[in-house]
């Protein structure tokens, strides 16, 4: 790598060398690597074209998922939650014993290996919130039921807050067509100075279709100034987490 000197610089490509500026100035570096033409045609790459198509299949199918659990992740404020998605998708493509390498799916992995993702790594739901949660998973619904409490006994509450939030959260997959849904039932706001009744919140699975089911069980503290909501921390405390799956 050149760093270019004198008065005039360059940004952009001449010829094979490619000009830029960084923080340590301006610097030029020739083009090189391996043609796509020779990548895609040459025996000699034919694991590269193995790789690249199924890192094609993980990074849609991550986006999918990520796209249908957005009502979730918009209030998490985890910077790298898309990279560790894409990373427990690239798992679970791994574990399909159905189709050789180069072929293989996420559609057709262990899904399973979904089960109790944090996806707040910051603030996992356990740290979050102290409760001996029971959940239910039928054919036609699941759910969560959550014993009264009293919030400063046993939540975790972030300076500022006067709120939490308790939220249920379904999502709907189809890999092959691309179709997603999702459902949520909400605890509404609970002032974290009072004590809570109990609380049972459920999906209906009917509204979920597709050929690969989640739920997710959050958490969300939020100040209440004036009649209106302002996230903690940008959500750096809420916290949600994969508590159940299921692959139809």
């Amino acid at each position: 790598m050149a760093k270019q000197a004198g008065v005039i610089t360059l940004n952009g490509k001449v010829g094979r060398l490619s000009f830029y500026k960084t923080k340590d100035g301006y610097l030029a570096r020739e083009k090189g690597g391996v043609s796509k033409s020779r990548i895609m045609n040459d025996a000699r790459f034919a694991r590269t074209r193995e790789n690249l198509k199924e890192f094609a299949d993980n990074a849609s199918s991550a986006k999918l998922f990520r796209d249908a659990l957005r009502p979730v992740i918009a209030k998490i404020g985890d910077s790298r939650l898309n990279l560790r998605v894409t990373q427990v998708m690239m798992k679970v493509l791994q574990s399909d014993l159905v189709n050789n390498r180069g072929e293989r799916m996420v559609r057709a992995g262990d899904w399973t290996l979904l089960k109790d993702m944090e996806l707040n790594a910051a603030s996992s739901l356990g740290s979050t919130l102290f409760l001996e949660n029971t959940y239910t998973d039928s054919p036609s619904s699941w759910g969560v039921s959550i014993p009264a409490f009293v919030p400063t006994d046993f939540v975790a509450l972030p300076k500022g807050a006067t709120h939490i939030r308790i939220t249920a959260t379904g999502v709907g997959l189809d890999f092959t067509t691309g179709a997603r849904a999702v459902q949520t039932s909400i605890s509404g706001l609970l002032p974290v100075i009072n004590p809570s009744l109990a609380i049972s919140l459920s999906v209906d699975k009917a509204l979920l279709p597709g050929t690969h089911r989640a739920f997710v069980l959050s958490v969300e503290f939020v100040q209440m100034v004036n009649g209106s909501e302002y996230s903690i921390n940008n959500g750096a405390h809420n916290a949600a987490k994969i508590t159940g799956v299921e692959q139809v």
